[in-house]
């Protein structure tokens, strides 16, 4: 029985298995999850002469970027088009 040694079972397997799910568990679970606060919105009648754009600066912090509040409104009320109509219901973030 020349060459069939018996090995015993080791556990640097198991061992390496159980470092290797700790480094890849532990970032996961540390990490915090920040929700972004709700969007509030208010609902406004456009008058005659008005524009999505000019709803769009009253609405926009003054270093604000206009056209990302056009977008905001845009998706909001489900607009194809900037194209407004008098007496039309529009929603509008706070």
């Amino acid at each position: 029985m020349y060459g069939t040694s018996k090995r015993k079972p080791t556990l640097m397997p198991l061992v390496a298995l159980g470092a290797l799910s700790l480094a890849v568990t532990l970032p996961a679970l540390s990490s915090t999850v920040h929700a972004a606060p709700p969007v509030t919105y208010t609902t406004v009648t456009v008058t005659s002469g008005q524009t999505l754009w000019s709803l769009a600066e009253g609405r926009t912090q003054a270093n604000g970027d206009v056209q990302s509040t056009v977008d905001q409104i845009m998706a909001a009320n489900h607009l194809h088009t900037a194209a407004l109509q008098a007496g039309q219901k529009l929603r509008l973030p706070q």
